[in-house]
């Protein structure tokens, strides 16, 4: 899988070079390549941003830098161009699966401040992608999410391919609770059925919990 990451904010993306991520990156699993948005300013400040058209408040992220940005790092449409956006599709575990079944490719597009100007929406972008019904500084946030889980699901990342079944959001249920040892911890116990080695026993249990749990914190994926 490979990441074309488009940002006025290339230090935030260091975080990527540690834990699972980190290791895939040294083992050429996953290519990330940050660009900094800004030294395709044409202006002499390699400034990016301008006031609104017809008012508001903040600064837009102009569209020279960005439209240079994305043509040169991309100029025969190869990646997915993805802009993080509170206006986008919301992301679920579904959109995760299918953008990692179908692109090797993805450009990620971050705007800041008031977000970007239209005309690079309307030039550029394949797909707008929302996280949540909540406002971030920058779509880089958004970013480092988005890399995160569909990263997961590339072959080798994670080592055991069964880490992607058994997890939330699986067949629209929540993951069920999981206990390490010791097997009693300040007077709590593992429940039994964990330690009886009845397997058959053990996935009813954990199916069970998972419907309790979907039911009491997230009752819309039941619908």
């Amino acid at each position: 899988m490979h990441f074309i990451v488009l940002t006025l904010f290339t230090e935030i993306y260091s975080s990527l070079n540690h834990s699972i991520i980190g290791k895939a990156l040294e083992e050429k699993k996953l290519k990330i390549d940050v660009i900094d948005i800004r030294k395709y300013s044409k202006d002499k400040h390699k400034k990016c941003d301008d006031y609104i058209f017809g008012g508001g408040s903040g600064m837009l992220m102009t569209p020279q830098p960005l439209d240079d940005a994305i043509t040169q790092n991309d100029p025969n449409h190869e990646f997915l161009r993805v802009y993080l956006s509170p206006k986008g599709k919301i992301l679920t575990q579904q959109v995760v699966k299918d953008l990692s079944n179908k692109y090797d490719k993805i450009m990620l597009i971050n705007g800041a401040y008031e977000g970007i100007d239209q005309r690079i929406i309307d030039m550029h972008v394949d797909l707008e992608i929302s996280i949540g019904d909540y406002i971030l500084t920058s779509g880089d946030y958004a970013s480092l999410v988005l890399i995160n889980t569909i990263s997961r699901y590339v072959d080798s990342v994670l080592g055991d391919e069964n880490s992607v079944i058994e997890e939330s959001f699986e067949n629209n249920l929540l993951e069920y609770p999981q206990y390490t040892r010791p097997a009693e911890y300040k007077k709590l116990k593992v429940p039994e059925v964990l330690l009886s080695g009845n397997h058959k026993e053990i996935k009813k249990w954990r199916k069970e919990q998972s419907e309790i749990i979907t039911k009491k914190n997230r009752p819309d994926l039941l619908k």
